[in-house]
């Protein structure tokens, strides 16, 4: 048996302990884009793991399970309940719910829609998080602040823009001066915007539609900042009907400028590929910057 091979059998060795349930069966799964996943059936209950070995992956799984759980307090909207995040052997894993899942329909996204909507009116205090988390493999910082435009300025755009510029995938004159981002973000995003608890990663690839049609959210990277910013991550890279939208703005109405808040929002993610990813977001984002700054 490879050495990994031994890791996993002393991993499984050590939830099956935990969980107080006999492990019948595990085999490999797709849904680990940074991680490798695998599907755990005991008797009664199937089961997500996820394993990774590297360096950062104890602190990966401990934000994403503090994400999950955040979320799940709220009652809004159904998320996989974690069971254990541990590191065994130099190994970190992820433990939480399987949910069977299904191709959507109208109804589903409907229903998508409406539970982000109500997680998005969930009361929240400030913007930002108690902790630093992860977006993709990047750091995320989250510390608070009271006003939303200096909260996206400082913590979401600053740090990827010192990222890009550090591999010269920005250059010093493209960043925008601090005044006028902080001007352009005040009149653009507004100053009497109200916390949401937002998932903070909402592509295509991170929701999931049970069978019984109970919409999920996973892999999320959770902050408080505006309801806007999920909105626009939905619309990058596409993945969402136009009843998911109908069904949320019912409820969250669409406001006059809501595309250009769009298109700043989108600014963070679109840094954010272009530091994981390479130069093939660089237009993209050199179009947003020339429009607004």
């Amino acid at each position: 048996m490879t050495g990994r091979g031994q890791n996993m059998k002393r991993s499984l060795s050590y939830i099956s302990d935990r969980i107080e349930e006999e492990i019948l069966s595990s085999r490999p799964v797709s849904g680990g884009s940074i991680s490798s996943a695998y599907l755990l059936e005991t008797k009664d209950k199937k089961y997500l793991l996820k394993v990774n070995d590297r360096p950062e992956a104890g602190a990966m799984f401990h934000a994403e399970q503090s994400g999950l759980q955040v979320l799940e307090s709220t009652g809004t909207i159904a998320v996989p309940h974690v069971y254990l995040t541990e590191t065994v052997d130099g190994e970190s894993f992820l433990l939480m719910d399987f949910i069977e899942s299904k191709h959507p329909d109208h109804t589903d996204f409907e229903r998508l829609g409406t539970h982000l909507a109500h997680l998005h009116c969930y009361p929240q205090e400030r913007f930002g998080f108690e902790e630093d988390n992860f977006i993709g493999r990047l750091l995320q910082s989250n510390s608070p602040h009271d006003d939303w435009p200096v909260f996206y300025w400082y913590e979401r755009i600053v740090p990827q823009c010192r990222l890009a510029l550090k591999a010269h995938r920005l250059r010093p004159y493209e960043i925008p001066a601090e005044g006028k981002a902080l001007r352009v973000f005040t009149d653009i995003l507004g100053e009497d915007v109200k916390p949401s608890l937002l998932h903070g990663d909402l592509w295509g690839g991170n929701y999931l539609i049970a069978t019984d049609g109970t919409p999920y959210l996973i892999d999320p990277a959770v902050y408080r900042g505006h309801a806007m910013v999920d909105i626009a991550m939905s619309r990058l890279f596409g993945g969402f009907s136009d009843s998911f939208y109908e069904a949320y703005h019912t409820i969250i109405p669409e406001q006059e400028n809501d595309l250009e808040q769009i298109d700043l929002y989108q600014l963070y993610y679109l840094l954010v590929h272009l530091n994981l990813f390479g130069s093939g977001y660089y237009s993209s984002i050199a179009a947003i910057l020339k429009r607004y700054f």
